[in-house]
């Protein structure tokens, strides 16, 4: 998601993950919502859609000619992610409903709970660049080219 500040300044949408490992953690991990497909999806738009509703509570426009196809990368991990955009707005009320079990302490076979996503905003696009997981800076900059058109 994105927007543009009452200066005209682009700012982009991205979301912090949850949990002990990520808690003191900035530059480089923050993402766009992502997530797994899940049984019965076969649309990745949609599996799109869903995951940013579930990480963040903020329902995407359904009509898919409102997006901007950002196309995909591989980041480090080998999770393929695919990215669309779409011009909208954020009340600034992180409504996550997904927690996730992780081990912690790492190797201690003890599990907790944590909100897969734990903060989220918008940043100016130097900032975006410092604070997204470098795989996914490709992202903003094809958003910026596709709107420089």
């Amino acid at each position: 998601m994105y927007k543009f500040d009452k200066d005209g300044n682009l700012r982009i949408f991205l979301v912090h993950p949850g949990g002990p490992f990520w808690k003191d953690k900035d530059k480089g991990s923050w993402s766009i919502p992502k997530g797994e497909i899940d049984d019965g999806e076969n649309e990745l738009f949609e599996t799109a859609r869903r995951e940013l509703y579930e990480e963040t509570g903020i329902k995407a426009p359904e009509e898919k000619e409102k997006y901007i196809e950002l196309g995909e990368v591989t980041q480090k991990s080998g999770k393929v992610v695919c990215a669309w955009a779409f011009e909208g707005d954020w009340t600034g009320l992180l409504m996550c409903s997904i927690y996730v079990e992780v081990e912690w302490p790492y190797k201690s076979g003890k599990k907790i709970k944590v909100p897969e996503v734990d903060k989220a905003g918008f940043f100016k696009v130097a900032e975006a660049k410092e604070k997204i997981n470098e795989r996914q800076k490709v992202f903003i900059d094809k958003l910026i080219e596709f709107l420089a058109k």
